[in-house]
């Protein structure tokens, strides 16, 4: 896995910056290598990129989304990538982005970029031009005020104890089908019931 960690300041009202942040089909303008991308549902999007010559369509999805704080998302098919995308309030007219991405680079010429660092100045071309953008723009071309919580994390513990019960139960399924298939008759080894 790479990561990859950047920030800019945009001078427009964090509300501005997020609202337009929210508007994925807007990103083929400002972002290297996204030809369109299509909001499918409020949480789902589906993608076209050519990078490289390389042509991919994948699907992502919000995994959480909090009004001028926060967006976060993963792919659901295809590539792996994932990210999130902070909103910090500066002042009243200027906003600090932070965007943190994870992904997993495939073939020869992504695992190329990876390692040249290509990957990080095309993040950070993208962020300068989306800078460009919203600040010429001045306001947002429309957004999405829709909150979507984190989904629950799995405690390995509970995890642990689940697949435990669900051991124990299945063997105790097994035993149970077992004499009853038998008749009254208990499994081999075990004394005769009264």
């Amino acid at each position: 896995m790479k990561s990859i960690q950047d920030s800019i300041d945009v001078d427009v009202p964090v509300t501005t910056a997020y609202n337009q942040w929210t508007q994925v089909e807007s990103f083929p303008a400002f972002m290297f290598g996204v030809e369109r991308v299509s909001q499918i549902t409020e949480t789902r999007t589906h993608w076209r990129t050519r990078v490289a010559g390389a042509e991919r369509e994948f699907d992502a999805e919000i995994t959480e989304q909090h009004p001028d704080e926060r967006i976060a998302w993963r792919t659901v098919d295809g590539v792996h990538h994932s990210g999130v995308v902070t909103f910090h309030r500066l002042d009243d007219r200027r906003t600090r982005i932070m965007l943190q991405l994870e992904f997993a680079p495939e073939g020869i010429i992504e695992k190329a970029g990876a390692a040249l660092g290509v990957l990080g100045r095309q993040t950070e071309g993208d962020l300068a031009r989306f800078k460009e953008f919203i600040e010429s723009e001045g306001t947002a071309t429309g957004g999405w005020r829709g909150d979507v919580a984190r989904p629950p994390q799995a405690d390995p513990q509970q995890a642990d104890t689940a697949q435990t019960h669900t051991a124990q139960t299945d063997t105790a399924q097994t035993v149970a089908a077992q004499t009853q298939t038998a008749g009254s008759r208990p499994p081999t080894g075990q004394p005769p019931l009264r």
